[in-house]
Parts: structure tokens; sequence; C-alpha cells
């Protein structure tokens, strides 16, 4: 029997998401592109697979339940009508996570709490005792999704979020996700061959995550090749089948592995971040493959590239957004889609090298300071047109919530791609630098 399953993402990556999910399932799967993510029949072998291989969802959700509701008694009546035995035994551990979108129930604490009830009881009745919960790494972990009428109720067969590639350790100031540098990437074309996009250099790297994940694509390592997934607990996926399956995918993806064939370079006015940098590639596997730099993004000099090979500069500079102590956003749901963005890792960053580059300054009420933002941007094109044209060509990529950021840098955008960065949107801005780039 196909399980109907859903891959949430940011808002604005869902045609990425689509054709990432055809290339890794293969041509000819029915795909339903919807608000906020991706919707198509599965198998359990598929499941590992898009656990595995999926760069750009958030998870790989199992629908088991949908219907009408009009208050939490619904909600429980919901959660009843599903075999929960198939799933699990009194022995597992469940976790319920709720996102809403104009639902008319008053505690979103209270419907969770009904869906559990659901689970438990059915499992005392059906065995004599019932599955304790654990809020931090739940064998099943449970999406419930409200809507104005009705309600989906998910299994989650990813367990952490899959931003969380299993190599991260050491992070700056709110760190850019793995699943949106990913996202850039795509966006840009760019996939580690010296035909899609070339060399790649990220000059504001923070703890690393641009260079890494595309020193991964490079080196052709699955983004889930380093961490473990909920279902491996599930009972579907605990059949002596599903675990010689599971074992080939892994075996498959780690002989996929090999050099990488365009160099990447990375680099950071904070010396401290570059550390940072270095050790998370080491962790991630990818150290042989990124030139680490320290050095300020408005006088590093471009990188030496191989005759006639191209290159992209891939960027999410330091910007203004305020973030709370409470991490604003953290409990928000994503502004363009149905689930919520994982407050940890949110991109919005205030970097120890803003206030030495001059680059979205915070400055009251939360807004980037508009004198220095756009002295920044001048500079920084001037920059690139004495250290960036001379060779290549290089194409750049900037992610940034300021739309006028193309006339600051007095450089034509090629392309102006929709991103949410977390609760922040965002464009990413493609600008070709070639010699004699005329101002705008």
């Amino acid at each position: 029997m196909p399980l109907p399953l859903f891959l949430p993402c940011a808002a604005g990556v869902e045609d990425l998401l689509a054709a990432e999910v055809a290339d890794i399932l293969g041509p000819g799967q029915p795909l339903a592109r919807r608000r906020g993510g991706v919707a198509l029949d599965g198998n359990p072998l598929e499941v590992m697979r898009l656990n595995l291989h999926t760069r750009l969802a958030q998870r790989v959700l199992v629908e088991v339940a949908f219907g009408p509701y009009a208050d939490e008694h619904g909600l429980y009546r919901l959660a009843r009508s599903v075999d929960w035995s198939l799933w699990i035994t009194p022995r597992h551990t469940l976790r319920v996570d709720v996102t809403t979108q104009h639902s008319p129930v008053r505690s979103i604490r209270y419907a969770a709490l009904r869906i559990k009830d659901a689970v438990c009881d059915q499992q005392r009745e059906a065995f004599g005792e019932r599955p304790s919960v654990d809020t931090h790494d739940a064998d099943l972990p449970l999406v419930l999704h409200l809507e104005p009428e009705h309600a989906r109720l998910y299994v989650d067969t990813s367990g952490a979020a899959l931003f969380k590639r299993g190599w991260r350790s050491d992070v700056g100031d709110a760190p850019l996700k793995e699943t949106l540098a990913a996202a850039m990437l795509a966006a840009a074309g760019w996939r580690g061959r010296p035909d899609a996009g070339g060399a790649l250099h990220d000059p504001c790297c923070g703890s690393g995550t641009i260079a890494i994940e595309a020193a991964q694509i490079a080196c052709g390592i699955a983004p889930g090749l380093g961490r473990r997934f909920a279902f491996e607990r599930q009972l579907p996926f605990q059949t002596p089948e599903a675990r010689r399956d599971l074992q080939g995918l892994r075996d498959a993806a780690h002989a996929q592995v090999h050099p990488p064939a365009v160099p990447i370079f990375a680099s950071d006015v904070s010396f401290r971040m570059v550390d940072f940098a270095r050790r998370n590639a080491k962790r991630a596997g990818v150290a042989h493959a990124i030139e680490f730099h320290g050095g300020d993004a408005l006088e590093r000099p471009a990188p030496r590239l191989p005759e006639g090979l191209a290159g992209t500069l891939m960027l999410n500079p330091p910007y203004g957004e305020r973030i709370d102590p409470a991490g604003r956003g953290s409990d928000r749901p994503d502004p363009g889609g149905e689930f919520p963005d994982e407050g940890e890792g949110l991109a919005t960053r205030r970097s120890p090298a803003a206030g030495r580059q001059g680059a979205w300054v915070e400055a009251a009420g939360g807004q980037a300071e508009p004198v220095q933002a756009a002295a920044f941007a001048e500079r920084l094109s001037a920059h690139w047109k004495r250290a960036y044209t001379a060779g290549g060509p290089w194409t750049a990529w900037v992610l940034s919530p300021d739309r006028g950021l193309p006339a600051a840098m007095r450089l034509k955008a090629g392309r102006r791609v929709p991103m949410w960065n977390g609760p922040i949107e965002c464009r990413l801005f493609r600008f070709d630098l070639v010699a004699g780039s005329p101002d705008r």
C-alpha cells in the first residue's frame, strides 16, 4: 500500500524541491507541488532514500489521517482512527508537534495533548500499557497540522530536522541553515562541476555552511550520510528486508563519494569563524575539498582558477535583522508554508565581521543602518569589478533582505529569486561580473 508523503520546505523552494525529488526517485514519479512543500505517494524504500539524499526538504512526513474537526475532541477521534500498532509498541516513545493555519482551537498545547491521549489510550487498550513521551528524541514524532476546518496528522520519519546533517558543532551567531544554503546553490544551478557553476567562493563564510554544503555536493556526499533518522526505530522500517534496504542505500551512497571536480574557497574577516569553519569541514568529511583563508571581503583578491574555469561567488552577508533573546521566529510558522521553520539555525545573523566590514549593521529598532549598508555594498561591488573581472568569468549570488541592493551596488541584477531566511523575506540576487562592468 503506497504511503502518502509530504516533504515541507522553506517558502519559495517548492519548485527546486520538486526537481530534486524527481532526481532522487527517478523520472515519472507523480508529484504535487503544494504550498510549502511537495506531496507524492511513496513506499518505505523511497522514504529511506529521500531522507538520505534530499538537501532541500525540512522533513519527510507520512500522512496517516486527514479529516474535519470542530474542536479538540474531534482531533482525538481523528487520531484514534489510526492503527498505531503498525508504527510503535508501548516500549516506544512519542512526541506531538502542532502547526496551525487559521485554526479555531484555543490551545495548541491541549490539541497536542489530545493526540497523545488518543495514541496512548489505543495502545493501553491493546497491550495493557502505554508509550512514554520524549520531547527530545522520540521514536514516533507526530506532526498535527490544523487548517480552519480540516486537520492532517503526519508521522515524521526524519526525527531531527533534515538541515541537521550531523557535522555542525562550531557555530557563530544564528548560522545559515544547510537547507537554505543548498537552496541557494540549487537556484544558482551550481552542481560542483566545471559545466555547472565551476569554482565556488564564499568570502563571508561564517561557520562555513555554504562552502561545506557545496563541497559535499562536489564530492558526491549524501546529506544524510552522517546522521540517523526516526524511521529506523519505527515498525514499518524494522523488518529484515527494510534493514537490508537501508544498509544497501548507505553502502551505495558511500560508494558514490569521489574527489571534487572544482575548487572551493571560503574566507571570513573573523579568524575565529574561519577556525570554526575548518573544524566543521573536517567533521563533514570535506576538509580536503575547501581552501580556507582569513581576510576582509572588501580586500581579499579573487582565487586563482585553472585556465578556462568559471567561478561562482555565493554569499549571505551579515545583515541587521534583530534576533531577540527568545529567538524571534522560533515558534512562528514559515510565512509561505504550512510547517514551522525550526528556530535553531535561523540565518538572520549579526556576524563578528559585521562591525569591521560595516555591513548590514544593526541599528536601533532592529533595522539595517542604511548608510553603512549602502557604503559596504558599493565598496564590495567596486572590489569585485577590480578583482574578479581579470580572469573568470565570475558570477556573484548574494542573499539579502534589501530589495534595493542592486542599486546600492550599482550593478544590474540578472535574477532575483525570492527566498525566506527563517521569518525574513529575502532575494537571491545574481550579478554577472565582466570586465568594464558599467555602474548603474
